[in-house]
């Protein structure tokens, strides 16, 4: 029995490395479900145990908050916020700047796959309007995403399946990790001016007045208005801060915080929970509960244990921060970052809260500031380089890692120096 479960365990992580089973059109999320019922059809795990291995509260919490990020796609927050970036009148440095900040902030506060979602499409046709490359713009608001996004326990899945299965308190997440998070925007931004510095203009496009064309592409691309509607991003700007509020000032379960804000903002006169609920990924929810049973079934059998207990005897202690965030920056560019968390996650021993804290920024840092590295780091890129793709816009593997191996090498060391003063 301990073959099969194995052997359905790597099969899954070789789907979860690769983006997809070889040889089958079954992408990650299939690889995980198909994983899960092969889990309980095999005998590897009991449904009941199956069904207990998924954890409702991350689910319920990261639910909840993709809802209310999707309120400010359908309130027209992000085409709104793409025009105020095309129409800027700055310079092509001071505008990847902007787009870097806004990328960070905005990841850290709305989760950052659904801001990278709903901000490519329109950031594409911005740059293109002003007759720029969009390389190094798309690069910086990935990058400035995937990093910007680790400061805050709210700031990507990864982090929120880490607070929950170690216990974490948003404060204590948020002291741990802003200050990194925050000090790799500016490295991001400085190593893109460096190696664009010559290369900001795009010969093939004409610049066109930058209005026309965002005006033109937001509600197409992303099933947002175009323009900006007051009162839900009011509302939904409300929400968020008291779902925020209520995260630091109370010990309220988080995720029926998220899930009743999301509840609230579903209920409307003007915007159908149809419209809303469509931003929601479904993919990610579902491959997000099959791993919890995958990952279930091989811990039943004591293999992750076991490999665990050896490697503390060579050395490798992942109970240390430092060494959780090397492993964790290593393993997610293999797997993935939020696979590379929910497979460490169940066998770390949190003890004190100041030392779950430490062991849970080393895990949201890791994987974070490493996910530039290559495209195929983090979901952030794929969905950039795809939806870069479909607008006629093509960014190599090579362009990728060209930007993204020097960032990623630069925030690790950065990382590494902050997590060994934290423990």
């Amino acid at each position: 029995m301990m073959d099969v479960t194995i052997a359905i365990f790597l099969l899954v992580y070789v789907a979860m490395g690769a983006g997809k089973l070889p040889g089958f059109k079954v992408d990650r999320t299939g690889a995980a479900v198909i994983g899960a019922v092969a889990m309980v059809v095999a005998g590897s795990i009991t449904s009941r145990a199956a069904w207990y291995a998924i954890d409702y509260r991350t689910i319920g919490m990261l639910f909840g908050l993709m809802v209310v990020s999707s309120a400010f796609v359908v309130s027209g927050f992000y085409a709104w916020a793409a025009r105020r970036i095309a129409t800027a009148r700055v310079s092509p440095p001071m505008l990847l700047a902007i787009m870097v900040t806004a990328g960070g902030f905005l990841s850290a506060a709305l989760t950052n796959d659904v801001v990278v979602v709903a901000m490519t499409p329109l950031l594409v046709s911005a740059t293109l309007a002003r007759g720029l490359n969009p390389v190094p713009f798309l690069l910086g608001f990935c990058f400035a995403a995937n990093t910007g996004s680790a400061g805050t326990l709210i700031g990507s899945p990864q982090n929120m399946i880490a607070a929950q299965g170690l216990g974490l308190s948003f404060n204590g997440f948020l002291g741990a990790a802003a200050i990194p998070a925050l000090l790799s925007l500016p490295i991001v931004w400085g190593i893109l001016a460096f190696v664009y510095r010559s290369r900001w203009a795009h010969s093939e496009v004409a610049p066109p007045d930058p209005g026309a064309a965002t005006d033109a592409c937001p509600g197409g691309t992303t099933g947002a208005p175009s323009t900006l509607d007051m009162w839900e991003t009011f509302k939904a700007t409300v929400v968020t801060i008291v779902v925020v509020a209520t995260f630091v000032a109370s010990d309220w379960p988080r995720e029926l915080v998220a899930l009743g804000a999301a509840g609230f903002l579903l209920i409307n006169r003007q915007i159908a929970s149809s419209d809303m609920l469509k931003h929601v990924d479904g993919n990610l929810l579902l491959l997000i509960m099959g791993l919890f049973v995958v990952n279930a079934a091989l811990a039943a059998t004591g293999l992750p244990q076991m490999v665990l207990a050896d490697l503390r005897t060579a050395g490798l202690d992942l109970d240390q921060p430092l060494a959780l965030f090397l492993a964790g920056g290593v393993l997610s560019n293999v797997v993935g970052n939020n696979p590379t968390v929910m497979l460490l996650v169940p066998f770390l021993e949190a003890g004190a809260a100041q030392h779950r804290d430490a062991l849970g920024a080393a895990l949201a840092l890791g994987t974070g500031f490493s996910s530039n590295l290559i495209v195929f780091g983090s979901l952030a890129g794929i969905i950039v380089v795809e939806q870069a793709t479909a607008h006629g816009v093509r960014i190599s593997f090579g362009e990728f890692a060209r930007a993204g191996i020097p960032v990623t090498l630069t925030c690790m060391a950065m990382g590494a120096a902050w997590v060994f003063w934290l423990s």
